[in-house]
């Protein structure tokens, strides 16, 4: 039976792959790592994982566990996709050339039903440079869940977007240090407000840039074990949120995140 792993353990795996190679050979071996893929697969399968303590069967989730192929790609209505965890639907594929737009004449093998069907989840992490890139990132987060629901407006997908608070700091990386950034609870509320913003899509006939669940981890990498932020009484009493903020992380934590996208997925498609 394939080993499943905890959320905790995954981000512990992710920060000892991040810190060594940052010790062995600073930005470079970094860089080397994070394309390798190897620390963010760690999220990969603990998905994976929590989809099967959900009751999920394991024959229904690409790639299965322990494996990171085959990946699905899925077509939208803009680019065909690699995606990234999907649960696919009890339906047959139905071989599909499609007929307008970007991907005109290109054969999408699953087919719009199938596609409708199938429960596509974006895991992604970012470390350091979070204020610098977060206006690309985000974007780019938006224009997945768009490219999917404008040909599929059914389609139920999740988002699990993994941030270090604080982040590592790039100076310090290019010595081959491990230092992390002092926190800035401006940066963290403008990644609850946003991702808050584009989480919990109910209609299917509009908001095509939400998604059905967003989980957005923020993780304190400079603690030992990775410390997991689950509630606003956590942030809070770390110093990471001010004490009158109005925010709500609980709508994006990790235990509501597998349950609440299966749950919209059965109210929209029978379990």
């Amino acid at each position: 039976m394939p080993t499943l792993i905890s959320i905790q353990k995954a981000v512990n795996n992710f920060k000892a792959l991040i810190e060594d190679s940052i010790k062995e050979g600073g930005e470079d071996a970094k860089q080397a790592m994070i394309r390798s893929s190897r620390p963010i697969l760690n999220l990969h399968e603990a998905v994976k994982s929590e989809l099967r303590k959900a009751g999920v069967a394991k024959d229904f989730i690409f790639p299965p566990l322990n494996s990171r192929t085959p990946e699905l790609k899925l077509a939208g209505s803009r680019k065909q996709k690699n995606q990234d965890v999907c649960i696919v639907p009890n339906h047959k594929k139905a071989e599909e050339i499609l007929q307008e737009g970007l991907l005109q004449d290109v054969v999408d093998e699953f087919g719009e039903k199938f596609t409708e069907r199938t429960i596509a989840i974006n895991i992604r992490s970012q470390i350091s440079s979070i204020q610098k890139n977060f206006d690309t990132l985000y974007e780019r987060t938006t224009s997945e869940a768009i490219n999917l629901h404008d040909r599929c407006p059914k389609m139920c997908m999740g988002e699990v977007y993994m941030i270090a608070v604080p982040e590592y700091d790039d100076k310090a990386i290019r010595q081959s240090k491990v230092v992390f950034k002092k926190i800035s609870q401006a940066l963290v509320l403008k990644y609850i407000k946003s991702f808050q913003a584009i989480n919990n899509r109910k209609g299917i006939e509009k908001n095509f840039y939400k998604y059905e669940k967003v989980c957005l981890l923020i993780v304190d990498f400079s603690k030992r074990p990775a410390k997991i932020y689950n509630t606003n009484e956590e942030l809070i009493k770390d110093g990471l949120i001010p004490k009158d903020s109005t925010v709500d992380i609980s709508e994006l934590s990790w235990s509501r995140f597998v349950p609440e996208l299966l749950k919209t997925y059965s109210e929209r498609f029978g379990k």
